[in-house]
């Protein structure tokens, strides 16, 4: 599975609060390590301009969701530290000043680690160099925040809330899933892993992608549509 897989169901019922400014159109979960999630993201965003949606911003842990398994490599197991570690900064961020801020947030770390060229290193040197280099304190700043909150990376005082809404996607969308999630007309509307692409469309293709899920969200009783078989991430820092 793209981004993880979790062993046991989460709970029918969890309890995760409301988004501050709910309700949305759509909830996006994220891991911002998972390079699907933010090209995923990008096309969300750019179809709630076009339709003048409103996108709530969650949080799913892809540390969490593997926590259970000791087959990951470890470059794998840091990559998600740090997620999770940004996570935490995002959680602290939405609670402090709200859910456009998470967006703010979100998009200039994506910005900064997926646009970058790798030139000749290895995707993941390259990776861990750039993150490693992001200024986080000019990211909060940028999105209105307090810079101060880049300390509760270091600690555990938003995991239980980041814990409540990875198993809210989870049990919203089904537990043998990665990132993204997304629920259309929350928190009662379908819940779905994807969609996973790998370039950023056109605005008359994003609609009707966008247009085509919601269609098929109106049947109870489909789940998937699948294959394995996709083009490569169109993003610099893995086309290098």
């Amino acid at each position: 599975m793209l981004g993880g897989v979790r062993y046991g169901m989460a709970d029918a019922a969890v309890d995760a609060p409301e988004i501050p400014g709910a309700p949305y159109d759509l909830e996006f979960f994220f891991d911002p390590g998972c390079p699907f999630a933010w090209l995923t993201s990008r096309w969300a965003t750019r179809v709630a301009e076009l339709r003048d949606l409103r996108i709530g911003w969650r949080f799913i842990s892809l540390r969490m969701v593997n926590e259970a398994r000791d087959d990951l490599p470890e470059g794998y197991k840091s990559q998600q530290v740090k997620g999770t570690e940004f996570l935490r900064i995002c959680a602290a961020t939405r609670a402090s000043v709200g859910n456009d801020a998470v967006a703010a947030l979100y998009t200039g770390w994506g910005e900064a680690l997926w646009n970058q060229n790798r030139g000749d290193r290895p995707y993941r040197d390259a990776r861990r160099e750039i993150v490693e280099g992001i200024d986080i304190e000019k990211l909060l700043v940028d999105a209105g925040a307090d810079p101060g909150l880049i300390a509760v990376a270091q600690t555990e005082d938003c995991d239980a809330l980041i814990r409540a809404e990875t198993d809210l996607a989870l049990a919203r969308a089904g537990n043998d899933l990665g990132t993204p999630i997304i629920t259309y007309g929350p928190p009662d509307g379908p819940s779905y892993f994807g969609p996973v692409i790998s370039v950023m469309p056109a605005d008359d293709e994003a609609l009707e992608l966008y247009d085509a899920i919601r269609t098929m969200s109106r049947f109870g009783w489909y789940s998937e549509l699948k294959r394995t078989n996709r083009a490569p991430l169109d993003l610099p820092l893995i086309t290098g």
